[in-house]
């Protein structure tokens, strides 16, 4: 996330990927002792559609806008 708005990606699977990597990163974390169990196996992230405006900000599936005005 930056700076509270969604991270946009240009595909469904960009973003699935996106979120393993930093799984992956949580898990390494986790076998070298620096992260507990739970903390590396759970993850807050998602993926959802987005409409991007024209002036840049986004519109999520529930209506919420992020970005520009907001």
């Amino acid at each position: 996330m930056n700076a509270g708005n969604p991270d946009v990606f240009n595909s469904e699977i960009e973003a699935q990927s996106e979120i393993i990597d930093f799984m992956m990163t949580r898990m390494q974390e986790f076998l070298d002792g620096d992260r507990d169990f739970e903390d590396a196996i759970s993850t807050e992230e998602y993926v959802v559609p987005v409409t991007v405006l024209p002036d840049g900000s986004i519109i999520d599936e529930d209506g919420r806008h992020f970005g520009a005005n907001t």
